[in-house]
């Protein structure tokens, strides 16, 4: 599909708190199927032009942990996509890890939450990310992934 192929185009989807359920919980919000497999549809569509890695943790601070590899590590990222799922209206230590970053992230939600309870309409996030895709399904980490890949520092996708 795209002929710009550069490995240092690097991304990772972070996923947080009961992702690792998508195509088994709630399949009338979240869908049915996996994020793996999804993932790996991502992964062959982009391949000549992002290296996509994927990290999942219900755990707070193993998200924070990854946050803050990917923005002081060595090896260059273009970008995270976070779903920090429930963390998003809680975490202000996600928050701050995203502060402390130059790494753009980009916020994605499967589901619309400002179609849901009152409680998951405040994102902690969204104020420290570049941007939020919601109620998109799976497809909010594919519009993601083009948002990086066409970042005017990086335009990949209009050089392929």
């Amino acid at each position: 599909m795209f002929s710009n192929v550069n490995k240092m185009n690097n991304i990772n989807i972070i996923n947080g708190v009961n992702l690792n359920l998508l195509g088994k919980r709630e399949p009338a919000i979240y869908g049915s199927q996996t994020f793996e497999d999804y993932l790996a549809t991502l992964q062959e569509k982009y391949a000549s032009v992002a290296n996509i890695s994927y990290f999942q943790s219900n755990i707070e601070g193993e998200i924070v942990n990854q946050i803050q590899a990917i923005g002081f590590g060595k090896q260059p990222y273009l970008g995270i996509i976070l779903n920090a799922g429930a963390y998003t209206h809680t975490s202000i230590a996600i928050a701050d890890a995203i502060k402390a970053i130059s790494t753009p992230v980009v916020e994605v939600h499967i589901s619309n939450v400002f179609a849901r309870e009152a409680f998951r309409h405040h994102s902690f996030l969204s104020p420290v990310c570049k941007g939020m895709i919601t109620g998109l399904g799976l497809l909010g980490y594919d519009l993601a992934l083009q948002y990086l890949l066409h970042l005017p520092e990086q335009n990949i996708l209009n050089k392929a």
